[in-house]
C-alpha cells in the first residue's frame, strides 16, 4: 500500500480552487447568503459522512476555505487517506457562518468527487492485497483536475501512471501502427528520449511481446490479455521487464489478473466512473 501523499502545493491548488469558487460565485456572489444571513453571524458546523469510503480532497477543500476567509477556524479529524464509517465526523468549521455558507458547496464538490476516486481505488487495492501487483490510474482524468485525481489515487492505496504526455514515452497500437512495427517505435524512442526517460511500449499478443523484448524497453503494458496468456507473458518476460496489465479489468477480474504476477494494472474507471461519496455539512 502506498503512503498517503502530502497536501498538493498551493500553486497547483490555486487556480483549480479559485475557478471553482468563481464558477459558484458568478458575477454577484452569494445572494441567499447576503440576504438572510446578518454579517455577526457566526456558525459551527462539521462536515460527515453519510457512507462508508475513504477521503481525500481535504487540501483542495482547506484551500477553498481559506480563499473565502481565512479566519474561519478548521479542524480535520480525518485526514486524507482515513476510512469512513457512516456519520464520522470529517472535520469542523467555526467562524463565520457567511463565509461557511460561500464555501460549502465547493468544499463539499471536492470532497465528494475525490474522496470517490479514492474510494474506488481502496476497493481495487483490497482485491489485490494478497499479490505483489499494484493498482494505477491512467490519464483517463476529469480535464484540470488531473493533479487532484491522481494524489485521490494515491490516498486510495493505488499509485499513479504518467501525470501527461510529458513525463514519460508510452508507445501505444496506434503509435505502432503508423510506425509500422514495435521495433521501429521502440528504435525511435529509444534514439530520441535520452537515459531519464522511462519508456513503455503497449502490446496486444505475445508475438509482440517477443518483438519488444530485445530493445530494452522499461516496461510493456499488455492490454486485453486473458489471465492465461499474461501467465505466460511473465513467464517469457523473466523478471526482465516491467509489466502493466491493461483493459477488461473491473473488480470481477483483477484478482485473477494480479494472480498471473504482471508487477501494475492500469485502472481507468477508478478516474472516470467513481461514484460520488456523499458527505454532507451539518451545523451543530
Amino acid at each position: 500500500m502506498t503512503p498517503t501523499p502530502p497536501p498538493l502545493p498551493d500553486i497547483i491548488l490555486d487556480p483549480i480552487v479559485r475557478l471553482a469558487l468563481a464558477e459558484d460565485l458568478g458575477r454577484a456572489g452569494d445572494l441567499t447568503t447576503d440576504a438572510t444571513i446578518a454579517p455577526e453571524t457566526q456558525l459551527k458546523v462539521v462536515i460527515a459522512a453519510r457512507q462508508q469510503g475513504v477521503i481525500a480532497g481535504l487540501d483542495a477543500a482547506a484551500y477553498a476555505l481559506k480563499l473565502i476567509d481565512p479566519a474561519v477556524k478548521l479542524a480535520i479529524e480525518k485526514p486524507d487517506g482515513s476510512i469512513l464509517e457512516k456519520g464520522d465526523v470529517v472535520a469542523r468549521l467555526e467562524g463565520s457562518a457567511r463565509s461557511i455558507l460561500i464555501a460549502e458547496r465547493t468544499m463539499l464538490n471536492f470532497l465528494g468527487r475525490l474522496s470517490a476516486v479514492a474510494t474506488m481505488t481502496r476497493t481495487f487495492a483490497d482485491k489485490i492485497a494478497h499479490t505483489n501487483a499494484t493498482i494505477v490510474c491512467t490519464r483517463k482524468t476529469t480535464p484540470g483536475h488531473r493533479a487532484l485525481e491522481k494524489r485521490a489515487v494515491r490516498c486510495g492505496g493505488g499509485t499513479a501512471h504518467r501525470y501527461g504526455l510529458d513525463d514519460a514515452v508510452l508507445i501505444k497500437d496506434n503509435h505502432i501502427a503508423a510506425c509500422g512495427s514495435v521495433s521501429t517505435a521502440l528504435e525511435r524512442a529509444k534514439a530520441y528520449a535520452g537515459h531519464l526517460r522511462m519508456i513503455e511500449v503497449e502490446v496486444d499478443s505475445l508475438d509482440q511481446l517477443k518483438e519488444a523484448l530485445p530493445h530494452g524497453p522499461h516496461a510493456v503494458l499488455l492490454d486485453n490479455m486473458k489471465p492465461d496468456t499474461l501467465r505466460e507473458a511473465v513467464a517469457i518476460a523473466g523478471g526482465k521487464v516491467v509489466l502493466e496489465a491493461s483493459g477488461g479489468v473491473n473488480l470481477d477480474t483483477v484478482a485473477a489478473i494480479a494472480e498471473t504476477g504482471v508487477d501494475f494494472i492500469s485502472v481507468g474507471a477508478l478516474t472516470h466512473s467513481a461514484p460520488n461519496l456523499d458527505l454532507g455539512m451539518d451545523v451543530v
